[in-house]
């Protein structure tokens, strides 16, 4: 019986193409809460730009920045996971000799980015976002830094991973950047810190999601659904592959599993008082 699900933002509940919510996602959301199910985020974005995107609807409870940063609907943490601050100096030294790569730095409710480029305003037009303000990266020192956004292609992460964030490990939605976390966080992670607040079981949950950084949660939910435009490495990884988010994948998920009722079948239920008492009539009927 599901009794938790767990849902990424940009691709899964938001549509890139409208960057809006479906009106179909939205009624199924409202749904799960009617039968007392508990539906939660699970993205990678901080806490400042997921709230613009999804505050407005009724969450249970936040799994951001790929699992460092948990907490509830009213803002009470559950778990954070900090970048260790050694790797934070070896960033600075590394900037310094690479200053034309963009960093940004997210802590609390706040973030910073060092420089801008072309890859930069790419990103924040696809996901419609404002950039953050521009500081200086020795302002990252002494921080609780909860996530990194690396502006560096794949092919250098090797060098990165292996001499600079020797304690971090990236996680890819998109090639032009990537999101890195303390190793061992993970959006997978941040569910089990998640249910065990809650006290849910894991076999008891559901997840939603079309990006790379979702390929650890699919797999380790009861039921991991891939959305319809999802790459072919994040379908391989789920249990169950649906529409798009533009086709109502949501929705069309949950009914698949029962989740929700097709439309046909609860019409029926909700008649059925009146059919069984013409039944009785009937059978009255025949009786005389």
């Amino acid at each position: 019986m599901v009794k938790a699900i767990f849902f990424d933002i940009d691709g899964t509940l938001v549509s890139f193409n409208t960057h809006s919510i479906p009106e179909s996602t939205q009624n199924a959301l409202k749904q799960l809460r009617e039968k007392g199910i508990k539906v939660f985020i699970a993205t990678g974005c901080p806490k400042v730009l997921m709230m613009d995107a999804v505050g407005h609807l009724p969450f249970d409870g936040f799994i951001t920045l790929n699992g460092a940063h948990c907490f509830t609907s009213d803002h009470q943490d559950i778990y954070k996971g900090r970048v260790p601050e050694e790797d934070i100096e070896r960033l600075i030294d590394y900037h310094q000799q690479h200053p034309e790569t963009p960093f940004v730095f997210v802590h609390d409710d706040e973030w910073f980015i060092t420089n801008v480029n072309e890859a930069v305003k790419d990103v924040a037009k696809l996901i419609e976002i404002s950039l953050p303000p521009i500081r200086p990266i020795e302002e990252a020192r002494n921080k609780e830094i909860l996530q990194i956004m690396g502006y560096f292609k794949e092919d250098q992460d090797l060098e990165v991973f292996r001499n600079v964030l020797t304690h971090c490990e990236p996680m890819r939605w998109y090639p032009l950047f990537a999101d890195i976390i303390a190793r061992g966080n993970s959006k997978s992670k941040g569910i089990d810190h998640v249910l065990e607040y809650y006290g849910i079981d894991l076999k008891d949950t559901m997840a939603f999601g079309d990006g790379g950084n979702d390929i650890p949660m699919l797999g380790h939910a009861g039921i991991g659904v891939a959305m319809g435009n999802a790459s072919d490495e994040v379908k391989a990884a789920a249990d169950y592959v649906t529409t798009s988010v533009d086709e109502d994948g949501i929705m069309n998920a949950l009914k698949h599993f029962g989740v929700i009722m097709k439309k046909n079948a609860a019409e029926n239920i909700k008649h059925m008082p009146l059919i069984f008492s013409k039944w009785i009539l009937t059978t009255q009927s025949f009786a005389r």
